[in-house]
């Protein structure tokens, strides 16, 4: 394990995060252009508006957001997508649904990941409320298919958020709707349940994997904490590493109360250290 982790850790000696200085040992899973920024509109201190968001994405070194958004949003959905496209920013996924971002994805040729919760029903058993689940879900799995999209079950705690259901979920859309572009997307803030086995479910979930959200992760169930100050990071980044992942990473700020670009960086710092933790076979 320890020679395959750090051939896999020493293949892209020259990627950087943001003005930093060279991330020697850096996996070319968490190289920055392999990096998503989440939850980084409504939850900002300084609430940037879209011009001043694709100026901080780039001055970080990213290139990939996951859009966020809540009913003040609306008015500048369009100015968001032209300021991504001004700084070389790839809009890569759209929160849940709003009937105004689809003559936009038309207009400008988005072809976002579409994220949402799927519901947790009432049922008599698992098979009635796989069935209840993804007839909830059927109308927005049908309209991102038109589209081209891919369509995200995301984890937010509760029976919908168990990798077990949303791997049931997606073979279910996939065999009996014929819709192969629906996945997961799966958050480690919302998965502190599975710490323990995590190796396994990575393994469930994997086949159907759109994005893997990281996050600092402890015992403690703090929800959010930056990469690298949780205990578990270090066996978990390997976890992902030994998987053969090679999809989306998503970082995220998600705290209202502090800059959205601090809280980035401190995930991006925290990864760097983590890796090189990793790499010294800390």
């Amino acid at each position: 394990m320890k020679t395959f982790l750090a051939a896999v850790l020493f293949v892209v000696a020259s990627a950087t995060f943001a003005q930093d200085k060279p991330v020697a040992d850096s996996a070319p899973l968490f190289a920055p252009e392999n990096l998503v920024a989440w939850c980084i509109v409504p939850f900002d201190a300084k609430k940037r508006g879209p011009a001043e968001r694709a100026e901080m994405v780039k001055r970080l070194g990213l290139s990939r957001v996951a859009y966020d958004w809540r009913a003040e949003h609306v008015a500048t959905f369009e100015e968001e997508i032209l300021q991504y496209k001004q700084h070389g920013i790839e809009y890569f996924a759209f929160w849940d649904w709003h009937d105004a971002i689809e003559p936009l994805i038309k207009k400008h040729g988005i072809r976002p990941q579409i994220w949402r919760i799927a519901p947790s029903p009432a049922g008599a058993n698992e098979e009635e409320k796989v069935v209840a689940a993804a007839k909830v879900l059927l109308p927005l799995v049908e309209k991102t298919k038109t589209l081209g999209l891919k369509f995200g079950i995301y984890n937010h705690g509760g029976w919908s958020g168990e990798p077990a259901n949303m791997v049931a979920l997606c073979e279910y859309l996939r065999k009996h709707h014929d819709a192969p572009h629906v996945g997961i997307v799966y958050n480690l803030h919302h998965g502190h349940g599975h710490i323990a086995d995590f190796a396994e479910v990575l393994q469930q979930m994997q086949p159907y994997l759109l994005c893997l959200n990281i996050n600092g992760m402890t015992d403690e169930q703090h929800k959010i904490l930056p990469v690298g100050s949780g205990k578990h990071d270090v066996p978990i980044l390997k976890t992902i590493l030994a998987s053969g992942y090679t999809g989306p990473i998503g970082v995220l700020n998600h705290r209202a109360e502090i800059d959205a670009e601090q809280g980035l960086k401190l995930n991006l710092d925290g990864l760097r250290k983590v890796l090189d933790d990793i790499a010294n076979d800390k």
